[in-house]
């Protein structure tokens, strides 16, 4: 049954067992037939109310605290701005190429390796982001190069994934890699997934681009083989559901899964492809989902990478001008042009904060004004040596890397583009489903967006709760999978919702926090009904 509001999902209400693999992370096999997890141990994620004793949440901000200091803590002056103050490297074999940083347990995590493997994830203090203080690496000779880090609890222990290749200019294998990340200052690749129809030395035809995770799955965008759907209940032993091949062919690079919907965009090409996820071993089309990028004069324009950020895509334009494009997918039936801004470059990367996107352009890095996507304005661009491709936010410093022609241990450089430290807390911009959505799946999955990057830890079951509407919380809650991979957060249910019930999704005030530790402020809650 479609649903009566702008979400797209259907009833796919499956029937199998759930499973456990740990502590507060257990895997859902309800939701896919090909699921592989073995352990029978857990309950369905149907309420409390159903018999089990009485379980109130955490408060919402004892989710801590992180063993790091968390993000740059440092004022600049007006003079300071967009001027490189420091560089990161890797260690040991790192060759200068490098993409995005991201934070987790308080930490700057460079990830570095070429796109024929050989890397690592080096862990930085940046509360002075001008004196970076390496504190922890790991390195792999099978890690390759990588453009999104996710990051998921099982058990006591914390893993991220990555990219994959086996070592050796010659090795044509490769998939994605899981790093064991409990102790920062050891980090360790402790699995190598093979997936098939990996071919190397071709960097973009048939190789693992980009991966999210939404947990208990993985998702990998494959290029030319499409999307790997993997159960990462256990990264130790970690399985292939399905893959997911487009027709014709969509050479997938960008991958982002909010909800029940899975967002791919071609590399260097101006197709999006959106699908429907509440059963992850059974992607479908979504109807009007499939869409070509074209411009406000009906140009067809090919983007390099993309970002998902409050219901917009943005994209980073690789011909006919360079800069940004965006479209609005708050109705993924209808997509819809929303606004541009031609800068003469070439992109590589974009990331959103706030009201503000950060677009690499091979020659220059640019900061675009995106308040109002139809009114988007220019604010500076930025200089480093080498294919400038990427440009990430961390609170009021940005990241400059460059994966190609470094000045030797100058890949990454870090420059502040504001002058105070980031004390602006985190807001929701965006939720999949949409408040007062009904008929949806029972194996469906809850996502928002917010108008930045959130620690990971900081989602757990006290600030990401679902429960039963007009029920106790501590009788009616829901247990499920908390994950967050930079700017999306996501809940899926251990087991299965309960047919014909309402539920609330809720982020309690002083819960999620962003880099700097600062709270959400406003509380956020929407309700949703389930089919049947």
């Amino acid at each position: 049954c479609a649903d009566d509001g702008a979400s797209p999902i259907a009833d796919t209400t499956a029937s199998s067992s759930d499973t456990s693999s740990g502590s507060n992370t257990v895997a859902d096999t309800s939701a896919g037939p090909t699921s592989t997890s073995e352990d029978p141990s857990a309950g369905s994620s149907e309420s409390s109310s159903t018999g089990a004793a009485p379980e109130p949440y955490p408060d919402p901000a004892d989710w801590g605290p992180n063993n790091g200091p968390g993000g740059p803590a440092v004022p600049f002056d007006e003079a300071d701005l967009y001027v490189t103050c420091s560089y990161l490297t890797g260690q040991g074999t790192d060759i200068d190429h490098h993409n995005l940083v991201v934070m987790f347990d308080g930490y700057l995590v460079l990830p570095w390796a070429p796109e024929f493997s050989s890397g690592g994830l080096t862990f930085f203090d940046v509360s002075d982001p001008c004196n970076p203080m390496a504190v922890g690496t790991g390195t792999s000779a099978s890690m390759r190069e990588t453009h999104a880090l996710g990051f998921f609890e099982v058990g006591e222990k914390w893993y991220a994934v990555t990219n994959y290749k086996e070592a050796g200019l010659l090795q044509s294998t490769g998939g994605i890699g899981f790093w064991d990340v409990t102790d920062t200052a050891a980090p360790s690749m402790v699995t190598e997934m093979e997936l098939p129809g990996f071919l190397y030395p071709d960097a973009y035809a048939r190789v693992t681009l980009s991966v999210f995770w939404q947990a208990p799955y993985v998702y990998a965008a494959g290029a030319d083989n499409g999307v790997y759907v993997i159960d990462a209940s256990d990264p130790l032993a970690p399985e292939l559901v399905t893959t997911y091949a487009f027709e014709p062919t969509l050479r997938a690079g960008g991958i982002q899964v909010i909800g029940n919907v899975l967002i791919v965009t071609a590399a260097e090409g101006p197709r999006t492809v959106m699908l429907d996820v509440t059963v992850p071993g059974a992607p479908q089309p979504l109807p009007g989902g499939d869409f070509e990028l074209l411009d406000n004069v009906d140009v067809s324009r090919e983007a390099y990478f993309s970002n998902l950020a409050g219901g917009f895509m943005y994209y980073a334009v690789k011909n006919g001008g360079g800069g940004l494009l965006v479209y609005d997918i708050r109705d993924p039936s209808a997509p819809v042009y929303a606004g541009q801004f031609d800068s003469g470059g070439n992109g590589g990367y974009v990331f959103v904060k706030d009201d503000l996107a950060f677009v690499g352009e091979s020659d220059f890095a640019g900061i675009y004004d995106v308040a109002d996507p139809a009114a988007i304005t220019q604010i500076t661009t930025m200089l480093l040596e080498g294919d400038l491709d990427t440009a990430t936010p961390i609170g009021n410093m940005v990241a400059l890397a460059v994966d190609e022609g470094s000045v030797v241990d100058q890949a990454t450089a870090l420059a502040p583009y504001t002058t105070e430290v980031d004390t602006t807390p985190p807001r929701v911009t965006w939720s999949v489903p949409d408040d007062g959505a009904t008929g949806l799946g029972a194996t469906s999955r809850i996502g928002v967006t917010t108008s930045e990057m959130i620690d990971p830890k900081s989602a757990f079951a006290g600030s990401v709760r679902v429960y039963e509407k007009d029920v106790d919380q501590a009788v009616g809650r829901v247990d499920g999978h908390i994950s967050v991979q930079e700017n999306v957060i996501n809940f899926a249910p251990v087991g299965v919702f309960t047919p014909g019930t309402t539920y609330v999704f809720e982020l309690p005030a002083g819960g999620i926090v962003d880099y700097n530790g600062n709270a959400i402020e406003e509380a956020f809650a929407i309700e949703f009904t389930v089919a049947g």
